[in-house]
């Protein structure tokens, strides 16, 4: 029932502690993995801000976003995902990278999530299902919770064009990669001169 394959293509940490570790997926078009080449994409954008990093991986499908984020050296990360078989291989990911002590996985909703969420996250992956505006339910939330200087990185089909502001959240850039599309946020930093 599960695998490590998806459209013969090897899910796997792509570095740090755990580079090279293969992961479980669900098979299926409920889930579908972030390719390797947008997980670097994303990875490079926020390389200097994973270390000791507080991380959300919404809509977790099989955690690897989240555990690509640990194995750079963030501290500690929630997974949040409403589907049971997701949770099981999210669990098992992350067991088997030796992750444990450093994660909470949670099987409930994200939207639902969110709103008891406590706050102080740095990084947040987003990537529901297409088409049922999930992200833009999910952003004036994520913006509430997270701190200065925090990166949201939301994962979506090409055709959908978020706003470039929500809140203090501001886009930082726009990628497509074939059917899919990354925006990258950042929330306004305040000007402290002491």
């Amino acid at each position: 029932m599960f695998s490590v394959e998806w459209n013969g293509d090897l899910m796997r940490v792509i570095t740090g502690s755990c580079r090279g570790k293969k992961l479980k997926t669900l098979e299926g078009t409920d889930t579908r993995p972030t390719s390797d080449m947008v997980k670097e994409a994303v990875f490079s954008i926020i390389q200097f801000d994973v270390s000791g990093a507080s991380v959300l991986d919404l809509f977790a499908g099989s955690g690897q976003m989240g555990i690509e984020a640990l194995s750079r050296g963030a501290s500690h990360c929630v997974f949040v995902d409403k589907n049971p078989e997701a949770v099981k291989i999210v669990r098992e990911n992350v067991s088997d990278c030796g992750f444990v002590k450093e994660s909470r996985i949670l099987s409930m909703d994200s939207i639902e999530y969110l709103k008891t969420a406590k706050s102080g996250l740095d990084i947040v992956f987003v990537d529901p299902p297409y088409r049922m505006g999930m992200i833009e339910k999910a952003l004036p939330l994520i913006e509430a919770k997270i701190n200065e200087g925090a990166f949201v990185i939301c994962e979506h089909e090409k055709e959908l064009m978020l706003p470039d502001e929500c809140g203090e959240l501001v886009l930082r850039k726009r990628y497509k990669y074939g059917k899919i599309a990354l925006t990258v946020y950042k929330k306004a930093e305040r000007d402290n001169n002491e």
